[in-house]
């Protein structure tokens, strides 16, 4: 008998501490990763500029390599489609052309190359500049972006021609104005919406009330703080605001406005 409940309650136990021992396998994953991206950013942090721009740009240039040979990988067979026929007189306008799409539909060593070049530029760069300037803005960016372009133009032979730094300057513009846009929306979008400081005190009064879903309407009639003490029922049935939030927004003001009034006769009498 003792032996049977004992065994009861050792599966009892197990049963509890089950959850706690069986944790999603991803979960685990993510949260070792993240563990570890923090710490190398904190050791990061405390090295010198050259060590962490170093680090940076071999990190990135490693990802940019196995997407680019993933791409050329998938596009491998690409360049036999661009060889131009045999005993084929081009123009060098379509040679050049012919060039930028053999550069851009090369095998997987050479997208990895094409791509660990600018992947790892732009991040080294990003790097060295936030170290330098103490924030990541739009130059920042812009730059890291044209140089990256530059590079990858230079590297992949992207353009053809004989005047490979006039190919390598429009590029890099290329790059930096499309990454100084992405850069500005992205920044745009992640900003929090900005406070109207003239609803503070509806806004209050509403959450109070938990009426907050009518902060629109008091806006929408331009009911601002300064509107308050002379609200009444019709300047909200006005703005749409049902009979019993009404009642209730007009009370609380009135109960304000009697509370004010009593602190100021006690203050006039002491």
């Amino acid at each position: 008998m003792e032996q049977g409940k004992q065994q009861q309650r050792t599966m009892a136990l197990s049963s509890k501490g089950l959850p706690h021992q069986i944790q999603n396998p991803i979960t685990q994953i993510q949260t070792r990763f993240k563990n570890i991206e923090n710490g190398v950013k904190l050791w990061l942090s405390k090295q010198s500029i050259a060590v962490e721009a170093a680090v940076v740009a071999t990190t990135s240039a490693a990802q940019g390599a196995v997407m680019g040979a993933c791409m050329g990988t998938f596009t491998s067979n690409a360049p036999a489609a661009f060889a131009p026929p045999p005993n084929a007189t081009l123009s060098p306008q379509a040679m050049a052309s012919l060039k930028q799409a053999q550069a851009l539909a090369g095998g997987p060593l050479i997208q990895a190359r094409n791509f660990a070049v600018m992947t790892g530029v732009n991040a080294g760069i990003s790097c060295v500049l936030k170290r330098l300037r103490g924030k990541e803005d739009v130059q920042s960016s812009m730059a890291a972006a044209f140089g990256s372009g530059a590079l990858f133009t230079l590297v992949s032979g992207i353009g053809g021609g004989s005047n490979q730094v006039a190919n390598a300057v429009s590029s890099g513009l290329f790059f930096a104005l499309v990454q100084g846009g992405i850069f500005q929306i992205s920044q745009k979008f992640s900003q929090p919406p900005v406070e109207d400081t003239h609803y503070a005190k509806t806004r209050s009064m509403l959450n109070n009330l938990g009426l907050q879903n009518y902060e629109k309407n008091f806006k929408k009639g331009l009911l601002s703080d300064n509107t308050l003490p002379l609200l009444n029922d019709s300047a909200l049935r006005d703005v749409k605001i049902p009979p019993g939030p009404r009642l209730l927004i007009l009370d609380h003001i009135q109960r304000e406005h009697d509370s004010r009034e009593k602190h100021g006769s006690q203050a006039a009498v002491n």
